[in-house]
């Protein structure tokens, strides 16, 4: 049985989003193999979350940063 790979603890968005891109034209081309296939779909959408949590967190700190009425002014 192939080794299940792990979730890096860091991993940036941009590695993540070049993982799966390169698994899914590895798939669409044909080259994994059926042993392979189903523990790499596993891994992409581990991937895809981390992704859209990425994003979610990003809009949500955007989304403050353009509320706040009162920007933080740097101190002279």
């Amino acid at each position: 049985m192939a080794k299940k790979k792990q979730m890096p603890d860091k991993i940036s968005y941009d590695e993540a989003l070049k993982e799966i891109e390169s698994t899914l034209g590895k798939i669409e081309t044909g080259s994994l193999g059926v042993d392979e296939l189903a523990e790499e779909v596993e891994r992409i959408t581990g991937l895809l979350r981390y992704c859209r949590e990425r994003l979610y967190q990003t809009e949500e700190k955007i989304g403050k940063i353009l509320d706040d009425p009162e920007p933080e002014q740097e101190q002279e």
